[in-house]
Parts: C-alpha cells; sequence; structure tokens
C-alpha cells in the first residue's frame, strides 16, 4: 500500500537554530579524507573482494592519494583480520598512511580488533561505536540513554585501555552510530561522555565521527546539526570532527559539503559512492566539485578510465553512464545546441583566454580526468546539429566545414542516424561526407581542362563526358573556377552560380593536398555543395565545382 500516512519526520532539531555555514559561499579546503571502501563499501557488495583483490584495491587508494584507510572490521571475518595482518607484516602500508579498523563497542570484539593491529607501522586508527537513536534504544536494545551512554563509555575505556597494552600508536574515534534518528544534544552528551576518558590534547587528537546512518533529513537540517556539534563538542580544539554521510534521500553529497561549511573537518565514504541501501558518500564527486570551483582536493584523479575500470574489476559493480565526472556519458553533448556552444567555446578559449575554463555545458575540461574531445564530448545522433558534425569532422580530420555548408551536411548526417536509430562514429560521419560530396559525378564528368590568358579574363576548355559523349567546350570568366562554371552553365543550359568557395590544407610538407568547398545555386534555387582534395588547389577546385553541379542536376 502506497500510504505517506505512515511515515513521519524521525530526525530531531538542534536546540538552538545554527546557521552559521549558511553565511560561507563554497568549500574552500579539503578536508581529511578516509576512504572506508575496504570495510563499508565491501561489505555491501554482492560477491565481498577475497585478499587479494582487497590488497589490490588498497593500493589503488594509496595511488589516488588517501591518506586514511578503514581497511576493514577484523573481528568480523577471517578475510578482515587477515587482510590487516597481511598490510602489517608484508610491510605494505606507506609511511604518511594511516589505516583505521572498526569494532563495536564490546568487550570481546574490541579485545580481537587490538589483536589484529598489533605491531603496526605508523599511526592506527581504532574506530568504535554503537547505536543512540531514539528508535535502536526503545525497539532493538531497550535500554534507557544512561545505560547506551555507559556503553559508550565503557568502550571507551577498554581502548585506552589496550592502547596502553598493544604495541603501536593509536588514534581513538568514535561514532554515535544512527546520529540522525539521536537527538542532537544527547548524541553530543554521549560524545563529550567519551572524550573526557580520552582526554583530547594538542598532542592526541581523537575523533568524533557524526554518520548520518540512515539519511532522514534535508541537508540544510543535516549541517544544523553538525553545527550544533561542532559548537558543543568538549576539547574542541585538539577533536577532529568527521562525518560520514549515506545517502538514502540522494543526498550525501550535499549533506557533506554543508556539513563541511558547519565544522566538518574530515569525510568518511568511498571512492565512486558504494555502500548499504544507496550507498556512502562518493568521495570522488565530492573532490571534483572542489576542483571544479578551484580548490585542489588532495586526490590525483586524473586518470578517471582507469579508476572506473579498477573498480568495475574488483567489486564488479557498474559505474552508470551518468556517473558525476566518471560516467561514459557525463561529458556528452547530442543535442545540436549543446554541441555548437561547445565548439564556439573552445574555440573562445584557444583564442582569447586559455588560461581560464569557461567553455559552456563542460563544467571542468574532460582532458584533466582522462578524457577526450573527439570521443567523449561531441557525440553525433539524430538529435545533432550542424555544429557538432563540423566540429567532429575538425577535430577528427582536419576538415574545416565552411559555416554555408554546414546545413546540408548536419541534414545529411541526422538523416542517416534517424533511419538507422544509432550513434554516428566518426568514421561514419567522415563516410557521409566523401560520399555526398566528393567525386560525385552520376550525370557528367570531365577529362581535361586547359586554360588560357586573355584581355578579357581567362579562358577555359573544357573535355565533358555525359551520356557517353565527349565534347568540348569553351567560356571565359574572371578567374579559373569562374570560368569553368560559365562552361558547366552553357554547356547544360543551367545555372552555376558560385555563391560559397574555401580551401585550406588537410596535410603538411611537401605532399600536403588541400581540399576545396565549392556551393552553387542550382536552377531551383537551392544550394548544393561539393570537395575536391588535391595536391594542386585548382584540380580540388574544379573537383568540388563538378560535384556540386552534379548534385544539383540529379
Amino acid at each position: 500500500m502506497f500510504d505517506y500516512r505512515q511515515y513521519q519526520r524521525n530526525y530531531f532539531m538542534p536546540p538552538e537554530v545554527c546557521m552559521d555555514w549558511a553565511k560561507k559561499e563554497y568549500v574552500d579546503k579539503a578536508p581529511v579524507w578516509c576512504s572506508v571502501d575496504l570495510r563499508d563499501g565491501n561489505q555491501a557488495l554482492i560477491e565481498p573482494m577475497n585478499l587479494e583483490e582487497k590488497l589490490e584495491f588498497f593500493q589503488l587508494l594509496v595511488e589516488v592519494g588517501f591518506k586514511e584507510i578503514e581497511v576493514g572490521f577484523p573481528a568480523a571475518s577471517e578475510t578482515e583480520y587477515e587482510l590487516v595482518r597481511t598490510l602489517i607484516e608484508k610491510h605494505m602500508i606507506p609511511e604518511d598512511v594511516t589505516i583505521q579498523v572498526l569494532t563495536q563497542a564490546r568487550d570481546h570484539i574490541i579485545r580481537k580488533t587490538f589483536e589484529a593491529v598489533e605491531g603496526a607501522p605508523g599511526k592506527v586508527v581504532v574506530h568504535v561505536y554503537n547505536s543512540t537513536s531514539l528508535a535502536q534504544r526503545e525497539q532493538v536494545f531497550g535500554k534507557s540513554k544512561e545505560e547506551i551512554k555507559q556503553i559508550a563509555v565503557d568502550g571507551a575505556k577498554l581502548l585506552k585501555e589496550l592502547a596502553d597494552e598493544t604495541e603501536g600508536n593509536f588514534i581513538f574515534e568514535y561514532s554515535p552510530e544512527s546520529f540522525t534518528g539521536t537527538e542532537v544534544d544527547y548524541a553530543v552528551d554521549v560524545c563529550n561522555a567519551v572524550l573526557d576518558i580520552w582526554q583530547p590534547s594538542a598532542d592526541f587528537r581523537p575523533i568524533i565521527n557524526i554518520p548520518a546512518t540512515v539519511e532522514m533529513s534535508m541537508p540544510h537540517v543535516f549541517a544544523q546539526q553538525v553545527e550544533y556539534v561542532s559548537k558543543h563538542l568538549k576539547y574542541r580544539e585538539n577533536v577532529v570532527l568527521s562525518l560520514h554521510p549515506h545517502n538514502d534521500r540522494g543526498c550525501g553529497i550535499s549533506d557533506a559539503e554543508l556539513g563541511i561549511l558547519a565544522g566538518a573537518d574530515r569525510i568518511e565514504g568511498t571512492m565512486f559512492g558504494n555502500g548499504e541501501r544507496t550507498g556512502n558518500v562518493d568521495i570522488m564527486v565530492l573532490a571534483m566539485n572542489m576542483y571544479a570551483q578551484g580548490v585542489d582536493p588532495k586526490l590525483d584523479l586524473s586518470d578517471m578510465p582507469h579508476l572506473v575500470e579498477v573498480y568495475e574489476r574488483l567489486t564488479q559493480m557498474h559505474i552508470d553512464m551518468r556517473h558525476p565526472y566518471c560516467g561514459q556519458l557525463v561529458f556528452a553533448a547530442f543535442s545540436g545546441s549543446h554541441q555548437d556552444a561547445i565548439a564556439k567555446g573552445m574555440k573562445y578559449r584557444e583564442q582569447k583566454d586559455p588560461d581560464h575554463w569557461t567553455v559552456p555545458y563542460l563544467p571542468i575540461n574532460p582532458e584533466d580526468v582522462g578524457r577526450t574531445y573527439d570521443s567523449d564530448v561531441i557525440r553525433i545522433n539524430s538529435q545533432s546539429g550542424k555544429g557538432g558534425v563540423a566540429y567532429i569532422m575538425e577535430q577528427s580530420y582536419g576538415i574545416k566545414i565552411p559555416y554555408k555548408m554546414r546545413a546540408d551536411f548536419g541534414y545529411a548526417v541526422k538523416d542517416v542516424s534517424d533511419h538507422s536509430h544509432a550513434e554516428l562514429s566518426a568514421e561514419q560521419i567522415h563516410d557521409i561526407f566523401m560520399k555526398r560530396y566528393k567525386n560525385h559525378t552520376p550525370i557528367f564528368d570531365i577529362k581535361g581542362c586547359h586554360f588560357r590568358q586573355e584581355n578579357n579574363g581567362i579562358t577555359a576548355t573544357v573535355n565533358i563526358i555525359a551520356n557517353n559523349r565527349k565534347d568540348i567546350v569553351e567560356a571565359s570568366g574572371n578567374g579559373r573556377l569562374n570560368a569553368v562554371s560559365n562552361v558547366f552553365a552553357e554547356k547544360f543550359e543551367k545555372p552555376c552560380e558560385v555563391i560559397c568557395y574555401e580551401e585550406h590544407a588537410v596535410t603538411d610538407g611537401s605532399d600536403a593536398s588541400a581540399i576545396a568547398y565549392v556551393g552553387i545555386r542550382g536552377a531551383d534555387g537551392e544550394q548544393y555543395f561539393g570537395i575536391g582534395i588535391d595536391p594542386d588547389i585548382v584540380r580540388a577546385s574544379i573537383d568540388a565545382l563538378i560535384s556540386a553541379m552534379n548534385r544539383s542536376m540529379e
């Protein structure tokens, strides 16, 4: 039964209005990033990664630049425990990388966790949590607020005790799990009780992590909750305030961004948003959002196709084609107006403002993340326009289609795509272009053309073959192309008015070829175009005129 009346707002507003975050314009520096791909992300996979796959994924995270990586829940399974021991014993953890392990606030689980991380090089974050929400207290545990807080305090004490007994350098982290369903002032009370046990200092800065375990409110509400926590935590200057947003309402990114504005120092998430239910916050999108506004994200995402390939192979998950920044189609423009704006924007940037990216419809330069313009940006189908088709021809083949010719070619390409119900590749577009405009001679061709200079201009003598008959026709004009057009007009008793002529080189060097474009107005008043390609520009021009004239006579 689809009945909205069974639902209510199960979150809690903070006891006071907290809106300082709304005065800030944007996230001006990267938070501390902590990847939880190997734990939170992995547990959400249909088929969790094995040890070898986890080790490869760990290396990928290191390459991207993560300095904090949650590697698992060592007490949860043998594979999780083995991963931690393998990383430690095989010296696979770089000096500047801190691993993190997760544990419930339960005695035997905490002890097993410390066994797993004993002897680890560098720092290790031991992350302890227990649920604090009203629903969990009433429905799952049947405990009072004081009893739930005592679980957190006991866990905090045991962490401190075992850290003193175990070889290693440990940092503590606490999460009031299901924070979003917890009374905000009560959550702060629990966190402060934990901090009183740990006694933060300038040399020992524990982490308080605020998880949107289930996303329940609009982002501005979550921001107020985070700001209240930030303002009321004890020892705040020596505490790292972390967020762990999920995406149940589809607002994980905005929760994280507004949460940073509200005072958070650190973000836990997965590289492409994988996680339970609708997933964790997508760190790649968060980082690229900063990058797109000129802020250093402190992560290297310059080879996005490689990151996607490894992620999909190891997790057996699929990146959607429209996934921000990394999907196959996120830079693709099929719309004709979009294509035209992009092409003009690229030209503007090249000529007038190469140091700044302001190209319409492209929030970032696709090349920055390992994508290419020719195959990733302008894509051609029945929705495309003349500008996009012209852009493909120039980028892929160096063919600069004259403006007057673009509409004719654009409609030709659109017609092919519309009938095939398919996207067209650059090769297919080039093939349409060549068949339509080059050597198009169903009516006539010429086998020779000679010119002589006369007082009134140029006289052309042309050997024309039509209907298996050869004729030699002469006519004069103010130039070679004009003279030949007058020959055709006289021979066929049809107008051959040249309305468009352009040319340019298509190859470099001593054997360079030129391409000529000719447009004429036919007897029916319509425009017809042809091209010619030849090392001799005069020959190329005549070939283009022959093709255009033939098209006008069909």
